[in-house]
């Protein structure tokens, strides 16, 4: 690496050379200039000596790999700060290791006015429930506690806690000695919340910021709401990352509008729109999510919160009023209302102008063909997790035991999803499921429903422009010239062009196919390492001793 003396009057620049850089603009790059924060020029080897004099630093990748940084389309970023930095129950092998890490975790945060906890997976552990109220009781020593299961959409507490929360015992939702649920949930959630300091938060937020950055995340979706958080905390999330030393926050606040005045405070908070997270149904894993059959393992059909008339009538005045609408939408009879609710908007206020707004729906994992037809005639952004597959997808998941086999097939369509010409955006939904996202990718390659899986190549561009045009930005997530500097640079092995299909790998690793090569995502091969992530031209994560 080489230095020279910066001139403070133009952008400063940089060059990366002797390297892979993955650009539709030379599939064979070697080499790329930035200047300030935009990409400059991507291309050859031989090229690139023609800039290494007139640049202010040269980059030696030592065959690196350059791609564009990664956007997860769907974070809870102070939840999954609090995971890192707090109790993780997610690899806990059963209910007594559950049991025996509150009880330690409780002994060794005294001063802590509420324990809060996440991931606990009852589906996967050998006693096959949730810890009782008094089990958790005894564990927290009688202190206020807030668990939250895996998927976020239900929660075990503490009596302590409930007594913290007068008329919960009569909100929809609450079960004498199992897990919380709906209205009784969120009242839990926010006086759990409400403990949390300043000082805590902002460290919190931090920590999540600091891993994206570490797995080449140049960009978060922050999907919040007044059910999920509050405004002090996405407000202070949105202020720490326009700082920039980190990950670019993009924030969505889950609230319906009912005029343009709830749309005017809906960009006075900064969000992009009045989405992400705005519930029309729960969860699988909770049975929450809303269903036109019964569960399999239950004699209802779940929750709705919101009817095709009520999402009609949020996407009609977001239209109107320039803004993002979306929903959270899992089950099929979700899934059914969103689509005929947007599609009663569109005969409103004109499609043209809902298909220009680029309205968006969360997870949508319970998708039949005619609601795929509706996403592309509607315009409609798919942002989903396929970690959720690799998690509880497959004929002996927790999908299966919710849902019995053939339902959990049609589960996560992404292949039927992109031959509809169904814009994809990828996230992680975090800390539901880590943030990863080379995993990710290779969930979506390798799903566990044979034919839903789609190209290394689809993967990747919906983990990175997808994410982009998700909120209205074509010009970015791609190492072309003119593009945002947002990239990371990846130690990995040998580079191939993946596909679920054999007979469309054999031919397109032909060179003269040429298609940049991405990492072999396949199982059991080592995923790529991480060792710097640039946004917007800064470096926000450098590995040490790279």
């Amino acid at each position: 690496m080489s230095e020279r003396t910066p001139d403070p009057s133009r952008p400063r620049t940089v060059l990366l050379r002797g390297g892979e850089v993955h650009s539709p603009a030379d599939p064979f790059a070697t080499a790329m200039v930035v200047e300030g924060d935009s990409v400059a020029w991507v291309g050859e080897e031989g090229a690139a000596d023609s800039f290494a004099d007139g640049v202010d630093e040269v980059v030696h990748l030592d065959g690196a790999l350059v791609t564009p940084a990664f956007t997860d389309a769907h974070v809870h970023t102070t939840a999954t700060g609090l995971a890192l930095t707090g109790l993780d129950l997610s690899s806990a092998a059963g209910l007594s290791d559950a049991l025996a890490r509150i009880r330690a975790y409780a002994q060794a945060r005294p001063h802590d006015k509420v324990l809060l906890g996440h991931g606990w997976d009852a589906s996967a552990w050998p006693e096959g429930r949730a810890p009782s109220r008094p089990e958790l009781d005894a564990a927290a020593d009688g202190r206020p506690l807030y668990l939250t299961r895996v998927d976020v959409h239900s929660a075990v507490v503490t009596t302590a806690l409930l007594d913290r929360v007068p008329g919960v015992r009569d909100l929809a939702g609450f079960h004498p000695d199992g897990p919380l649920t709906g209205a009784a949930h969120h009242a839990v959630r926010q006086a759990g919340y409400a403990t949390v300091t300043p000082a805590q938060r902002a460290d919190a937020q931090a920590a999540a910021l600091a891993r994206a950055a570490s797995l080449g995340i140049g960009s978060l979706h922050e999907c919040a709401g007044p059910d999920i958080s509050s405004e002090a905390d996405f407000t202070a999330l949105l202020a720490l990352a326009a700082e920039g030393r980190g990950p670019r926050v993009v924030g969505y606040w889950a609230e319906p509008i009912a005029s343009a005045k709830d749309a005017a405070r809906i960009r006075e908070l900064g969000a992009l729109g009045a989405a992400g997270d705005l519930f029309v149904d729960g969860s699988l894993g909770s049975h929450t999510a809303h269903l036109h059959a019964p569960y399999a393992d239950a004699a209802h059909t779940g929750t709705a919160h919101l009817d095709a008339a009520a999402v009609a009538d949020h996407v009609a005045l977001c239209t109107e009023a320039g803004l993002q609408a979306g929903f959270h939408a899992i089950g099929d009879a979700a899934l059914t209302a969103v689509t005929d609710g947007v599609r009663a908007a569109a005969d409103r206020v004109g499609l043209d102008r809902v298909r220009a707004a680029r309205h968006r729906v969360e997870h949508a994992e319970m998708l039949t063909e005619r609601t795929i037809a509706a996403f592309a005639d509607l315009a409609l952004t798919a942002s989903v997790q396929p970690a959720f597959d690799a998690a509880w997808g497959g004929d002996d998941g927790m999908y299966a035991t919710r849902l019995g086999a053939a339902r959990a097939r049609t589960l996560n369509p992404y292949a039927a999803l992109l031959k509809a010409g169904v814009p994809l955006a990828l996230g992680s939904d975090s800390p539901v499921t880590p943030l990863d996202p080379w995993g990710t990718l290779r969930a979506a390659v390798f799903h566990r429903t044979p034919g839903h899986g789609i190209s290394a190549r689809a993967a990747f561009t919906a983990h990175t422009r997808g994410g982009w045009r998700a909120i209205g930005r074509d010009d970015a997530g791609v190492l072309v010239p003119g593009a945002p500097a947002d990239y990371a640079v990846w130690r990995t092995g040998d580079l191939i062009v993946q596909a679920p299909d054999e007979r469309v790998e054999r031919w397109s690793t032909d060179p003269r196919s040429g298609t940049p090569g991405l990492p072999d995502l396949r199982p059991g091969n080592a995923l790529p390492t991480c060792l710097t992530t640039v946004v917007g031209g800064r470096t926000v994560f450098q590995r040490p001793n790279e």
